[in-house]
């Protein structure tokens, strides 16, 4: 787990944030775009209600203007929002619950749900028409670094399903993130646990297939989620507003379309990748119920969140529901 306290003092410093140009704007058609700084944890289709949302306008229709940075990392998007390198963070949930652990005196506040599954995948080398979990055992699955929800969601499911992690399973922690996939197709590991595209271009080139969803046997959680500083919402509440509203729209498109018409709009974002793969990746989330239905993030989610850290060893002392999530925002865009 990254240490952040060292940032959490720094945010007490610049508590006073406000975002650029945050007045209220009555009119966005007659009246400067407000610019809102968002930090990414990494650039993946399981964003796509995000991507939707700057592409449709729909931050726009709420007079924001989207300056989109990834940050290839849960810690380093933390830290950027921490140090006033970011306004708004995509991150997960349990980012905030480490933040809180070190004794931040301005908290980082969850108040958007983009993503309500663990987003991962079983990459097996061969099809299997009907899996069990009990195929793990005795195998080698190149798994996540230690502390990262992924990693706690697989030791979780695998708990679940009675196979005890690093005893039954050998889990491959010593791969980076950008590297896993190429070194399964060089023949590592009896398993992955991948974020798509991997899999669905592992299965286009015949080295993989998608045989299960991390996502379907740990429950609903708060796996990716917008969130601020405690200051910002306090400085800034319409601008938090704006935002969620729009997030909300691109929600309701994300379920209402057809997987083929999500593509072509998030396509810029992914060059490179081929039309049907990305067609292919967003029906897989679509029918695995990936992408949150609306921004509200429930305590039910919430605690699910915290049963998955503390089975982890990573849940140090229990956090208040109420202390790290604002649902007022939600609340209002779901109703609009």
């Amino acid at each position: 787990m990254k240490k952040w306290s060292q940032f959490a003092t720094l945010g007490i410093l610049t508590a006073a944030l406000t975002l650029t140009a945050c007045s209220p704007n009555k009119d966005s058609s007659n009246e400067a775009l407000q610019t809102v700084r968002v930090s990414e944890v990494i650039r993946s289709i399981f964003y796509a209600p995000q991507y939707v949302a700057i592409e449709k306008g729909y931050f726009k229709e709420e007079g924001l203007d989207i300056q989109l940075d990834t940050a290839w990392g849960g810690d380093k998007a933390m830290t950027r929002l921490l140090a006033d390198q970011a306004d708004i963070a995509l991150i997960g949930a349990e980012t905030t619950v480490y933040v809180q652990q070190q004794g931040a005196t301005d908290p980082v506040v969850n108040f958007a749900q983009v993503t309500q599954r663990d987003g991962s995948f079983v990459i097996a080398r061969t099809k299997i028409d009907k899996w069990d979990w009990s195929m793990l055992k005795g195998k080698s699955l190149i798994g996540s670094r230690k502390g990262s929800m992924p990693e706690m969601v697989s030791e979780y499911v695998q708990k679940k399903n009675g196979l005890q992690p690093f005893t039954d399973v050998n889990i491959i922690q010593n791969i980076s993130f950008d590297n896993q996939a190429t070194a399964f197709s060089s023949g590592t590991g009896d398993f992955l646990q991948a974020f798509e595209p991997s899999g669905a271009i592992l299965e286009k080139a015949g080295q993989g297939h998608v045989v299960a969803a991390f996502g379907e046997d740990s429950g609903k959680l708060p796996y990716t989620v917008y969130m601020t500083k405690s200051s910002t919402i306090k400085s800034a509440p319409a601008t938090i507003q704006k935002f969620t509203n729009a997030v909300q729209k691109a929600q309701n498109f994300v379920h209402a379309s057809q997987p083929e018409l999500v593509a072509a709009v998030i396509a810029p974002y992914f060059e490179g990748v081929a039309p049907e793969i990305l067609t292919a990746v967003v029906k897989r989330y679509q029918a695995t119920d990936g992408w949150a239905k609306d921004p509200l993030i429930d305590q039910e989610e919430f605690d699910n969140m915290k049963a998955i850290m503390k089975d982890a060893g990573e849940l140090k002392a229990d956090v208040k529901y109420e202390e790290l999530v604002n649902t007022t925002f939600a609340k209002k865009a779901k109703a609009k």
